[in-house]
This record gives C-alpha cells, structure tokens and sequence, in this order.
C-alpha cells in the first residue's frame, strides 16, 4: 500500500476511535438538567458579576436581559467597568434607570495590578462587593451574553437540585455572517471534543472545564478554592475557574445553553481569528512540543481524508481514497449535530477540513504571537507571558 494510503487508513481508525470512545463529543444532548423538584424550598440569595471593557455596543441587549430576571429570590447585579474608554459604566446606570428590574451597583476597580489579567482582576473587585452582601450563589457572567427571563432560576434551580458547586453553559455564538457559519460552530465542536462534556459531568469525572460566559459559582466553593486569585494570571480562565473549583472538592456540571445567547459580532475572518488565536497557545501550555503534536494531528485527522479522496480517485489508488472518503463521511457526520443546534445547513459537514486548517493556522499564529512578545491581546491589553491553566 501507498503511504498516502497508510495515513488515510490510520486517519480513519482515529475518528472511529472519536466516534465511540470521546465521551460522545459530538452529541449536543447535554443540556441543562432537569430538576426533580418543582422549585427550590427556599431560593437562596444570588449576585451577578459582570465583568465589562469597552462594551457600551452590546450592553443595551444584555445588561437589560439580566435586569429583568424573574428570580423569586434575592439577587442583584454588579457591573465592574474595567477601565472602559467609551462610557460603558455610565450607560449601565442610565439603562437601569431605564428599564428597572434588579438592583444594579456598578464599581471601577482601576488597572490590574502585576500579575493578575484584565478580566480576573475585574472579577476579584465584583466578587469580593458582592460578597459583602452574602449570596449564596455567585452568577458570573459576560457583557456580551444575553439571559432569557428564566434563565437564573434554572441556573439556581439545577445547582441546589443537584448539588452542584459550579453550573457552566456555553452560550449560544451568533451566527449570521459567512465566516461565522464556518466558524462558530466548529468553535464549540472542538472545544466539546478537547473537553467532552459527558466526562466532565460524571460522578466521577474524567475531564474538567467551564464556559466563562456563563457560570454560576457556590460562594462558600469559590472561597475554599481561593477563585480568582488561584487563576490570577489565566488566560483561558473558564477551564482554569473549573479546576481550581474541582481541587477544591467541588461538584461540576457544563452543557450546552438553549436560553443564553452570546450577541457579539465576529462578522470577519479577523476578529475571529484574533478570537481564536489571543489563547488557542495558553490551551498548549506554550510547549512548542504540544503544538508540534496538535499541528500533526488535526493533520492527520481533518486534513489527510479529503486530500486522500482527492489524491487517491484522480491517482487511482483505491485504498487511499475509500479509507479518506470513510474517514471525511464519519467526520462529517460528527459535525451535524452540532450544525443542527446552531440551525446551520447541513451542507457545511464537509466543509469541516477546510475550518480546521483556519484553526491549525490561527493556532501557529498564536504562538508566533506568543514568541514575538505580544501573548494574548484584547481590548487594548496584551498580556505578553500569560499563563496557561493550572493543573495544580
């Protein structure tokens, strides 16, 4: 046999390995779970953080979704302005004057002090406010994610249900734009196979991370695992919140969101790949031996069955092109469901190896970015040595 043909045969035993042995990534089942009981006894007191910069475009569709959450119990919101240079923190304040609805306190903790990152020092200042009012829970949440009316009662009301520490959903991207249609979904697609969610969501798990855009934390949990100040320096700080949480003995839970929406716009291929890239080499620890291995891999497993179908019908080697042409169907057929959850058509499944060659790209950049100084840019800061999550 060709080598060509080797390659495309080991490509394929790979994804009948991912199909059946990943935990079931490719699932889009996990979902918020359902509560046994109709309604918490008693609804405990809950603060929502929302750390913001620069987020005065997409505030007046997600801080009023917050504010006008149906909670039964106590709850309010804390809005920290991270040194916002478009009015963000006022318009907070004229939005809930607007609209009414929970409390709104909003702070301004001034620049990060050495060592911490933008966001993690907003949400040390927010967190350590909000718990001097003593919520149980602590809601932490993005500017730029949108919350059904529902959506904090059925945070709280899986949490204490089933006596969880952390209760993560991954929000629902937009997808309107070309580049988002091709990306987004693969976004999420990968992310579930590098962190399969029925793993992290065992009794006994064998995988742990959360989605930072929405994240409801047991306060009493955050204090014992030391959150944030453990994971001052993380970049892909919702992985890292999970670990800390799970060292600290606390119980997790992550699935997909049905009623939390993200509204930030990634219509062109730079902001996502700048998206991509300001932290696609932290999840690689910064170990050039890591990229090295995740380069060949998505080589091997997204790129050699279409080249092997290619190669193999027009050089007649039949093995190369029906071994590729197994392998590219099985990937495809992964990718559906999670086209599906997006409402994406389904003729994007074949498409896959061509959005993992973009990602193969932005991570290679992100280490050129990593290795020339500039690290993780966003919103203006660049965190030129950031570190990875911690496993410690």
């Amino acid at each position: 046999m060709s080598t060509l043909a080797w390659f495309s045969i080991a490509s394929l035993v790979v994804w009948f390995w991912l199909l059946l042995g990943q935990g079931f990534f490719w699932r889009t089942d996990q979902r918020l779970p359902r509560v046994r009981r109709s309604s918490p006894e008693r609804w405990p007191r809950v603060a929502v953080v929302v750390p913001a910069r620069d987020e005065a475009e997409v505030l007046p569709m997600s801080l009023p979704s917050l504010l006008s959450q149906d909670y039964p119990g106590a709850a309010e919101v804390f809005l920290v302005d991270d040194g916002s240079t478009d009015g963000t923190g006022k318009l907070a304040v004229e939005l809930a004057a607007r609209h009414g609805g929970l409390p709104l306190t909003v702070v301004s903790p001034g620049e990060p002090e050495p060592g911490w990152t933008g966001k993690l020092w907003a949400l040390r200042h927010g967190m350590a406010l909000a718990r001097a009012r003593g919520p149980e829970f602590l809601l932490l949440t993005d500017a730029d994610i949108a919350h059904e009316p529902d959506s904090l009662r059925r945070l709280v009301a899986a949490a204490v249900d089933g006596d969880l520490d952390l209760v993560s959903q991954m929000a629902r991207l937009r997808v309107a734009s070309t580049w988002e249609r091709l990306v987004v979904p693969a976004f999420v697609y990968f992310f579930a196979q590098l962190y399969p969610f029925r793993w992290i969501n065992r009794a006994r798990p064998l995988a742990t991370a959360a989605a930072g855009g929405c994240v409801l934390l047991r306060t009493e949990t955050a204090v014992a695992a030391d959150v944030p100040g453990a994971i001052r320096q993380a970049v892909i700080d919702d992985v890292s919140l999970a670990r800390a949480v799970r060292r600290a003995g606390g119980r997790i839970w992550l699935g997909l969101a049905e009623r939390v929406d993200s509204i930030r716009p990634y219509p062109g291929l730079g902001e996502l790949w700048r998206m991509v890239a300001r932290s696609a080499y932290a999840q690689l620890r910064h170990n050039p031996l890591l990229l090295a291995g995740t380069v060949a891999g998505l080589v091997l497993v997204y790129l050699v069955p279409p080249v092997a179908v290619v190669a193999g019908v027009r050089g007649g080697d039949v093995t190369a092109a029906w071994a590729g042409g197994v392998a590219w169907a099985v990937m495809a057929g992964t990718y559906v469901p999670m086209l599906r959850y997006y409402r994406q058509p389904l003729w994007l499944a074949p498409l896959l190896p061509f959005t993992a060659f973009l990602y193969l790209l932005m991570t290679v950049d992100s280490a050129v970015r990593h290795h020339r100084g500039r690290g993780a840019a966003w919103k203006g800061r660049t965190y030129a040595r950031p570190e990875a999550a911690p496993d410690r």
